[in-house]
């Protein structure tokens, strides 16, 4: 005997699911106003020239929570971005 078959009733729940998660991750985006992006991370400047001052620091470091918490990025990239900019706030 073979196996039974997804019914079309379940197919259409799944897909109503995958709908209802794509329409949170947009609200989600443009509530965090577009600062979602990976790869604004990447450009943050590490140069002796241009040094972010703390507030600016702890704001990247609020928003790399927030994509955290978002399941944006992985707990890796989370840790690493975070130990970075630790790294460079100055300490008096």
């Amino acid at each position: 005997m073979g196996s039974q078959r997804t019914s079309f009733a379940k197919l259409q729940r799944d897909r109503a699911k995958k709908a209802k998660a794509a329409a949170k991750r947009e609200v989600r985006q443009d509530r965090l106003g577009g600062t979602d992006d990976p790869e604004v991370m990447e450009a943050v400047p590490d140069d002796g020239v241009h040094e972010l001052s703390a507030p600016e620091l702890l704001a990247l470091i609020e928003q790399i929570h927030h994509q955290y918490d978002a399941k944006q990025i992985s707990l890796d990239d989370f840790e690493e971005r975070k130990a970075d900019l630790l790294s460079r706030l100055p300490i008096d």
